[in-house]
């Protein structure tokens, strides 16, 4: 291989980012999969993915709007602790200003499921989220931003 010039890749190492193992309350899932909405500021989809920087990495946590499939709020930081989420959450309201009956749908990541975050998005919205090892429903959100890393489903699909 070497006299020809071919070299191996490594394979990338797997970064867990959804700590679903925690004792906060899980909001059941109002989606059932249909990731579809009749106007905007109806459903909001919430992930976060990371990226690699040249100082270490950076987490990115999105809320896009399944109508417009827009980004409608968004945080970045060296870390995935709830503020990020609480920030891009903050964001999204912010700028679009949702009326009753806002659906907002995370996976079990223990960022989203803190009481700090529940007493947030209850305020604005009514919780949705993936069952415990169902990553498809909010996996979508890093293939279209072209910026996500690999995550639990992205090998296998």
């Amino acid at each position: 291989m070497r006299e020809n010039g071919i070299a191996g890749v490594p394979k990338k190492r797997f970064r867990v980012t959804t700590l679903s193992d925690h004792e906060e309350t899980v909001a059941p899932n109002r989606l059932e999969r249909d990731f579809t909405a009749d106007s905007p500021n109806r459903v909001w989809v919430g992930d976060i993915t990371y990226l690699k920087t040249r100082t270490g990495w950076a987490y990115l946590a999105v809320l896009i709007d399944l109508f417009s499939r827009k980004v409608v709020g968004w945080a970045v930081d060296s870390h995935m602790r709830t503020e990020l989420v609480q920030t891009a959450l903050e964001m999204a309201i912010a700028t679009r200003e949702p009326g009753p009956g806002l659906v907002h749908h995370t996976d079990q990541g223990v960022q989203y499921a803190s009481a700090a975050y529940r007493e947030l998005t209850a305020i604005e919205a009514e919780a949705s989220m993936s069952r415990k090892g169902d990553c498809w429903d909010v996996e979508w959100i890093a293939i279209p931003s072209g910026v996500g890393g690999a995550t639990a489903c992205s090998p296998s699909r």
